[in-house]
């Protein structure tokens, strides 16, 4: 019979050494935490928050006080934007000729209802100059005090450019039929460092118009899209102009658009 070929057995399963994990090594001592250091400490006289719980007659009495600190004067006037009344606006306009107060005094008479506040900021304004005059002004533009149109009419033919946009600005948040009248009369003689603001609070007159005036708004705008206006004021003008509609009969107190404007408003390109 043949032989069948012996079969070599197989290698013997050989069990490979158990692998030792490393010794544990002794935990590294946890590093201390560095000391906290404590907060600093606010000086007593740059403390706020004693002068923020006063009432509000203390702190009209705090702003009138010849011996209270810049500090306690101005933080008193924040406050008092949200709790003073009519006894606390003359202390405040008291401070508007101060280079350092002015501003935390209108800080706090911006918000007052009053009427009051408007007539202190207006006797305040022939009496300063500067930036303590700029910040009025804007101040007067924020309340919108229609009362103060024609000083600010005057003021934006001042030679300060920056005092002049500040006035044209203001104008146009007051807003209404006056304030359009100044201002368009202004497009044509101000200086072209201030031409740009006057035509923006144009823009921002006008559109305080829509709602009363919507035809003297259109007016407005007409003129506004003209190729001689900046050019966000201008492309601004467009976009009302396009959504407006057909175009209505011009007041005969206002001149009808003319050159570059009437063309495109006879040509329909606005379509109005």
């Amino acid at each position: 019979m043949p032989q069948t070929p012996a079969q070599t057995p197989p290698p013997a399963q050989t069990t490979p050494p158990a692998q030792t994990s490393p010794a544990p090594q002794p935990a590294a001592a946890a590093k201390p935490a560095p000391p906290r250091i404590p907060p600093p400490k606010v000086p007593p006289e740059f403390d706020a928050l004693p002068i923020w719980k006063l009432t509000p007659a203390q702190l009209v009495a705090m702003v009138k006080d010849p011996s209270s600190t810049v500090f306690q004067k101005a933080i008193a006037c924040k406050k008092l934007a949200f709790v003073g009344g009519k006894d606390a606006v003359q202390p405040m306009a008291a401070l508007l000729s101060h280079p350092q107060l002015s501003c935390y005094a209108r800080f706090g008479l911006e918000p007052n209802p009053d009427s009051s506040v408007d007539d202190a900021l207006r006797a305040a304004l022939p009496k300063l100059s500067g930036n303590l005059k700029i910040g009025v002004v804007t101040t007067i533009g924020v309340r919108r005090d229609a009362k103060a149109l024609d000083a600010l009419t005057k003021l934006m033919d001042d030679s300060d450019p920056q005092l002049a946009g500040a006035a044209a600005a203001s104008i146009g948040m007051i807003g209404g039929m006056k304030a359009s009248q100044a201002l368009q009369a202004a497009l044509g003689r101000s200086n072209p460092a201030v031409f740009p603001v006057v035509a923006r609070a144009t823009l921002l007159c006008a559109e305080s118009l829509i709602p009363n005036n919507k035809a003297r708004a259109l007016d407005l705008y007409t003129q506004l899209s003209a190729e001689t206006m900046p050019k966000p004021v201008r492309l601004a003008a467009l976009r009302v102009l396009n959504a407006a509609g057909p175009a209505p009969a011009y007041d005969k107190k206002w001149p009808a658009p003319t050159g570059e404007a009437a063309a495109k408003d006879k040509s329909g390109f606005l379509g109005r």
